[in-house]
């Protein structure tokens, strides 16, 4: 009798430990995006190549932003992007010069 007690309570800790793990399992995956799927998932990416001639559409794609954004919204996602792709740290030249590119056509054409 007392070890079917131990038994029974050693398997419902058990139970609510697996619960437990993946509540918090989904509760991750759902603050990180990664739980949703299609167009709306948080942190897609545009699949596609640099336009000849950089549109504002392209400039804010780039930036991460919409193409209505204030200008300090447009110099804080620069700021962001020259620091993950200055070539002094190791990024691409033709990346910061896209990305300094967008700047320049988000911010001349908010003036």
């Amino acid at each position: 009798m007392v070890n079917g007690a131990f038994f029974l309570i050693g398997g419902a800790m058990v139970g609510t430990a697996l619960v437990g793990k993946s509540a918090i399992y989904v509760y991750r995956a759902v603050k990180s995006g990664s739980a949703v799927s299609g167009a709306a998932k948080v942190g897609s990416y545009y699949k596609g190549g640099f336009e000849k001639a950089m549109t504002r559409r392209e400039a804010a794609l780039i930036l991460g932003i919409r193409e209505s954004s204030e200008e300090p919204k447009i110099l804080a996602a620069h700021r962001k992007m020259m620091f993950n792709n200055h070539p002094d740290n190791g990024g691409s030249t033709f990346l910061a010069t896209k990305v300094n590119e967008a700047k320049e056509m988000l911010v001349s054409n908010k003036q």
